[in-house]
């Protein structure tokens, strides 16, 4: 996601800052700003795109002498990537850098504007910057004015802000997005990850959520549980994890988090970004996608039948262009790409442009070719995703299509309040389903060794458990280059079963909450010829050969979410002991440009 860098010192300020924000680069950004305090005057710098865009613009700026600095990169979520909506925001003689999502900031900004306020951005940074100055109005010290904006924010967030009455401290807070603050020889350090630290600070504070303070050059050693910082640059971007992909599977409940952020609360499900009538005169829907996108459609297919009750198809791109489909004036087209750039998908989103279907895209990158194409979109705030075989990305993709089944559901009159409250909390307990438990993790380590050899394996599951199953076989063969297929658990004795016996891997997802009876009948047919089972479940199921149990869960989207972190961590662990580069597996690119 965003990448937050600061300073603190008598270096030059804009070498530390540009040089912190390059190290965060991997983190994925659609612009970038810094800004610079010394000698009583608060400069600032910003750019749409590359940080060779930022490097450019402030080129001749020389900040020499004691001082101060923030700097950011912003991947969009209130409002697209133009310089007017890149961070530093500004107000009158003060700046700041946030990452993450304030869910009240429309309260705050009409509660401004009253006030006098006029925002110059469409952010939800803005306000935090306004809302500091106009609580300057009523105390002299900027940390309690600080401290009272801080209370007043509901949501996530790191942020840095920097004041002209205050030139020599940084204030910060915390609290669901990470921030770390640094010491080293040439001064204070702050940045949103280890990577722009290393080379700079020799100790390190991870704060906690809830802080909320500043900093100057004096008082770094009053804060607690310092530690020295590793300074292994490529360590630090995967945070400690041995590959990214892994990293992104144990960061899947924060990403989670931040696609619910100001769309799901206790009030209801709200889509800022399409119009209130977008759904108007929609009588049926074709999702559009390719490989992981086309499994998280699929899934989305059983939420919108049951919950919108409305009739929903799923295509592959690739074959959608060429099969004269039918298409009617009623008919939303949903393309879904990671990227935005699938050459596929963008192909049959025009197609379905041309024959004025109305379009929506479902999108981690906005300002993406799909994006621009579309009528509509929903962005999945994933962040960038550096492992090739997608997680975090279907994670998200799955978590909008279910807040859009319940959207139009409540819409249409399907879902009354309580029924809206259990599927708000289910939506929350889904989330804290994806934390990784690390005995869960060890257990999937060991248990991988007894699966790296045979002639296949059967990823299997009914309902949306069955793409669950489809997108566990293509984990699977990504970057294990085993072979795997996903199938209908029903479909078995329909002649997939002629392959059981011993050899025969099953991977079968048995739910408490759905059709729980009916998987386990076929699952058993299974076991009588032969098939070795590893059984994922929170009930005991007698005929496993292997079980790996999930938490226990009052719903079947909780059981779902669960059980995508174990068949992601079983693929990789397996892939690992098969000594594959997990990250970039063979053959494959993280984006397909091409027909």
């Amino acid at each position: 996601m965003c990448g937050i860098v600061g300073y603190i010192g008598k270096q030059e300020k804009k070498e530390i800052l540009i040089n912190g924000l390059k190290e965060l680069e991997y983190r994925g950004y659609d612009s970038a700003g810094i800004a610079v305090l010394s000698d009583g005057e608060l400069t600032t710098f910003k750019s749409v795109g590359r940080i060779c865009n930022l490097e450019n613009k402030c080129g001749d700026f020389v900040s020499n002498g004691f001082g101060l600095g923030i700097a950011h990169t912003r991947w969009a979520t209130h409002g697209k990537p133009t310089e007017a909506n890149a961070h530093p925001q500004m107000a009158t003689f003060s700046n700041v850098v946030h990452n993450g999502i304030i869910e009240n900031y429309q309260e705050i900004k009409q509660s401004l504007e009253k006030k006098g306020h006029s925002f110059l951005s469409q952010t939800d940074t803005e306000v935090i910057v306004r809302l500091f100055e106009e609580n300057l109005k009523d105390t002299k010290s900027p940390l309690t004015a600080f401290e009272k904006t801080i209370a007043s924010l509901k949501g996530a967030y790191a942020i840095l802000l920097i004041t002209k009455l205050a030139p020599d401290r940084i204030f910060y807070a915390k609290s669901g997005s990470p921030l770390i603050i640094g010491k080293g020889e040439t001064g204070i350090f702050f940045a949103s990850s280890d990577a722009p630290l290393i080379g700079y600070a020799q100790k390190v504070c991870y704060l906690e959520d809830g802080a909320v303070g500043y900093m100057d050059m004096e008082c770094f050693e009053m804060l607690a549980d310092i530690k020295m910082l590793e300074q292994n640059k490529v360590y630090a971007q995967k945070e400690g994890f041995r590959y990214f992909m892994e990293k992104e599977i144990y960061e899947q409940h924060k990403v989670l988090l931040e696609t619910m952020m100001g769309r799901v609360s206790e009030e209801g499900i709200f889509l800022e970004s399409l119009a209130p009538d977008f759904f108007d005169g929609i009588t049926e829907i074709t999702i559009c996608a390719c490989g992981t996108s086309y499994h998280a459609g699929m899934s989305a297919k059983y939420l919108l039948e049951r919950l919108a009750k409305i009739k929903t198809q799923v295509v592959i791109a690739s074959e959608f262009r060429y099969a004269g489909s039918v298409m009617r004036p009623s008919e939303l087209f949903i393309a879904i790409s990671q990227s935005g750039e699938t050459a596929d998908t963008l192909e049959a989103l025009k197609l379905a442009k041309k024959n004025s279907l109305k379009t929506l895209a479902i999108c981690n990158i906005d300002n993406s070719s799909i994006v621009r194409e579309s009528d509509g979109v929903i962005l999945t705030r994933a962040g960038i995703e550096k492992g090739v075989a997608s997680t975090k990305a279907f994670a998200t993709q799955v978590m909008v299509l279910w807040i859009l089944s319940v959207y139009i559901a409540h819409q249409k009159g399907l879902l009354d309040e309580n029924a809206l409250k259990e599927q708000i909390t289910s939506m929350l307990q889904a989330t804290k389903a994806t934390e990784v438990s690390p005995k869960l993790h060890e257990r999937l380590k060991r248990l991988s060794k007894r699966y790296l050899h045979g002639h296949g394996f059967f990823f299997i599951g009914r309902d949306i458990f069955y793409p669950l199953a489809l997108e566990g076989a293509l984990k699977l063969k990504e970057i294990s280059y085993l072979h795997a297929e996903g199938y209908p658990s029903g479909e078995m004795k329909h002649g997939p079963i002629a392959l059981a016996d011993s050899l025969l891997f099953t991977l079968a997802l048995l739910p408490k909450h759905l059709l729980y009876d009916k998987i386990k009948s076929n699952v058993e047919e299974l076991s009588a010829r032969d098939a070795t089972i590893c059984a994922i479940s929170s009930e005991d199921f007698e005929s496993a050969d292997d079980m790996i149990y999930i938490k226990p869960a009052s719903d079947y989207m909780e059981e779902f979410f669960a059980m995508m972190v174990v068949l992601q961590l079983l693929a990789l662990e397996i892939a690992i002991k098969l000594g594959n580069d997990v990250d970039m597996p063979r053959n494959l690119a993280k984006s397909v440009t091409v027909e």
